[in-house]
């Protein structure tokens, strides 16, 4: 029985963290764009389908394709370095998160390039070189990893974690469905 917070938690964190990803991520793409003077056509977060980006014009498709991964790492690590400073308590879910981010964008990237999928193969039709791509991954995956050391206490794991509670455990299914509303209500349906 005292391991079902646990699993709740963990289980609403990695999903919570999967959509809030996609969505810091869309959410660069969508601020290069428009301070390169593209129109937004449409931006997909619906939790059923693959995130994207649409614009009706794009005068700069390289520089709005990098704001998705750039972006999508730097203001992840911005609000967990802003609550570590703060010593807010939950410091340690955006370290989590924040991590999650850096691992699935440079993975995303890196794993992209061989098959050209995703913002993988538009960087690369817009002019970047693949190795700069691998880099981005050889850069953000060890950094992601390097900030989920240590965080297994946090979610009751390893010789020193305390007990997660219910009130943990509730918190993160409130964010991971607070999350998914507000994805399916910006996707429109």
């Amino acid at each position: 029985m005292r391991q079902i917070p646990q699993f709740v938690l963990i289980a609403t964190m990695i999903a919570a963290s999967w959509f809030l990803m996609q969505g810091v991520h869309e959410s660069g793409h969508v601020l290069a764009g428009l301070a390169t003077g593209g129109k937004i056509a449409c931006v997909v977060l619906h939790p059923l389908s693959i995130s994207r980006t649409d614009f009706k014009d794009n005068p700069n498709p390289l520089l709005a394709c990098w704001g998705g991964p750039i972006l999508g790492v730097l203001l992840p690590l911005l609000a967990w370095a802003i609550s570590a400073a703060m010593h807010h308590r939950c410091a340690a879910w955006l370290r989590f998160f924040a991590g999650f981010c850096l691992i699935a964008n440079g993975s995303y990237l890196a794993i992209g390039v061989k098959d050209g999928i995703g913002d993988a193969g538009d960087l690369i039709r817009h002019g970047s070189p693949a190795w700069l791509l691998y880099l981005f991954g050889a850069v953000a995956i060890p950094a992601g990893l390097w900030l989920w050391n240590g965080l297994g206490k946090e979610f009751g794991i390893g010789p020193q974690a305390a007990p997660v509670t219910w009130n943990a455990a509730g918190l993160s299914t409130l964010v991971l469905l607070a999350t998914l509303t507000i994805a399916i209500l910006i996707t429109g349906s």
